[in-house]
C-alpha cells in the first residue's frame, strides 16, 4: 500500500501502530500485521533499522537553518603570484555574507581573532545562532570551537572527505567567483579587500537570491519588490565594480 510506504519512509522513527494511527486520521484503515508485512516485502525492516537513515547532512542543515552560521575559506592567486586566503561566513538562512579577513598566511590564532571580531560585530544578534558548520581544516583550532562555544553556538564538523556537507558556504565561493573574481585581476590583498567588498555589500543588499525565493539577504528599504505598485517611474541603474555587476533601482 502507497500511503503506508510513504509514511514509513517520510517518518522513520514511526512504528507499526503509528503508522496504523496516522492511516486511520486520513481515512485509511490498516493492521499493525499489515504494516509490518508490506514494510519487509519493500526491505524497510522495523524502527530501530529505520530510524538509523535519519536525514542526511544537508537536509539537517536545512532544517536548523534559522540558527546556523557556515564558514570555510577560499583563495584567490593575484597577478603578483602571491597567494591570499579568504575567511566567510554565511547565515544559513538568509544567505547573508560576513568578510571576516584576508591574509597571506592563516594561522589558528588569526582565525581565532576573526571569530572574536565577529562576535564583536555580531553583539546581541548572535545569540540567534545555535550552530556553526565548518570543515576539519587544521586552521580551526580548539581556541577557535572554544571561541563560539562562549556564545552557546556548537560548532559542527562536517564528516571525514565530504566537503560538498558544508553546501551553503561551498556554494558561495562558485557564486564570487564565477560572477566577479574570474572577471577580473587582483593585484594584490588591498585590490582584493576592494573587490570583495563591494561584491559582497551587492550580494547582501541588492541581490535576488533563488534560494530566498528571489529575495534579497539584507535589503534596503527603497529596494522595489514585487507587489508593490508599478507607477511607470523611471529605473535607474548603479554600476557596480566598474560596470562588472549591475544594480537597478526606481528614481524618486
Amino acid at each position: 500500500m502507497e500511503l503506508v510506504l510513504r509514511l514509513a519512509e517520510e517518518n522513520p522513527r514511526w512504528g507499526y501502530q503509528r503508522i496504523v494511527g496516522e492511516a486511520r486520521e486520513v481515512g485509511v484503515r490498516v493492521s499493525a500485521t499489515s504494516v509490518r508485512s508490506i514494510l519487509r516485502r519493500n526491505g524497510l525492516g522495523p524502527v530501530p533499522v529505520r530510524s538509523t537513515k535519519g536525514p542526511s547532512w544537508v537536509e539537517f542543515l536545512k532544517s536548523q537553518a534559522s540558527g546556523t552560521l557556515a564558514i570555510d575559506f577560499f583563495t584567490v592567486d593575484t597577478v603578483s603570484l602571491s597567494r591570499a586566503y579568504v575567511l566567510f561566513l554565511i547565515e544559513v538562512e538568509t544567505r547573508r555574507v560576513h568578510l571576516l579577513g584576508i591574509t597571506a598566511h592563516p594561522t589558528g590564532l588569526w582565525v581565532s581573532q576573526a571569530a572574536r571580531n565577529l562576535l564583536m560585530d555580531l553583539d546581541e544578534q548572535a545569540n540567534r545562532f545555535r550552530f556553526l558548520v565548518r570543515d576539519r581544516d587544521t586552521k580551526f583550532t580548539a581556541g577557535f570551537d572554544a571561541v563560539f562555544g562562549g556564545a552557546d553556538i556548537d560548532v559542527l564538523r562536517i564528516p571525514p572527505r565530504a566537503p560538498r556537507a558544508n553546501a551553503f558556504a561551498e556554494r558561495w565561493v562558485r557564486t564570487v567567483r564565477s560572477e566577479c573574481l574570474d572577471w577580473i585581476l587582483i593585484w594584490n590583498q588591498n585590490h582584493l579587500r576592494k573587490v570583495l567588498n563591494s561584491y559582497v555589500g551587492h550580494y547582501n543588499g541588492g541581490r535576488p537570491h533563488r534560494g530566498l525565493n528571489l529575495d534579497i539577504p539584507a535589503p534596503s528599504p527603497d529596494n522595489f519588490r514585487d507587489g508593490d505598485t508599478d507607477d511607470g517611474g523611471v529605473i535607474g541603474r548603479t554600476d557596480i565594480l566598474g560596470g562588472l555587476i549591475h544594480e537597478y533601482y526606481r528614481a524618486a
